[in-house]
């Protein structure tokens, strides 16, 4: 797996403090600076190298897992549908409540047949706040989740959240920000 522009992007980071969170900034995780087409498909070539996508459906949590879906739904076929944080628009739509390492939000997702498999793309896996309520409310409406992949991976143990939330987690790069810098790991 080549990872050199992810690499790069997440070195050239910036760290804000949020609170006692170290949080950066990057094209990955913020879009800003700009995403270029060759990391955007680095970054997908290796998930399809990582992940076993035997899904029916992609899911992205807004913001910034909806990128990485859409390129997989043009390499793979396979549809993906966004978990929005706006207000309900629709009656069978679930809310739920995330929390991450820096805020809480509700969550939003469209309806979604009970037994439906779905794949979860999203940027950071972290504290796993996000990825714990999701589960939690996907597979109480009877929907099947078979893997989650991240492109980075900050969690201090990702292999004890994947066991507390019973699906595999892949992602692409470990990081941390040590000393207000990001390091990969």
């Amino acid at each position: 797996m080549d990872n050199k522009l992810l690499e790069r992007c997440y070195l050239e980071s910036k760290v804000v403090m949020r609170g006692d969170y170290p949080y950066f900034v990057n094209s990955v995780s913020d879009g800003n600076p700009e995403m270029t087409r060759e990391l955007l498909e680095e970054i997908t070539d290796n998930i399809i190298s990582v992940a076993d996508l035997d899904c029916d459906l992609i899911l992205a949590p807004e913001a910034m897992g909806i990128q990485y879906a859409a390129a997989l739904t043009l390499k793979t076929g396979i549809p993906f549908k966004i978990i929005r944080k706006r207000a309900p628009l629709l009656d069978d739509e679930i809310l739920f409540n995330t929390s991450t390492g820096y805020s809480k939000s509700e969550m939003l997702l469209s309806s979604t047949e009970p037994g439906t498999r779905v794949a979860i793309i999203d940027d950071v896996v972290s504290t796993g706040g996000t990825l714990k309520g999701l589960v939690k409310v996907l597979r109480d409406n009877g929907i099947v989740v078979t893997e989650i992949i991240a492109i980075y991976n900050k969690s201090k143990d990702l292999d004890a959240l994947a066991n507390e939330i019973g699906v595999p987690i892949r992602f692409l790069l470990k990081v941390a920000v040590k000393d207000g810098k990001p390091v990969i790991q």
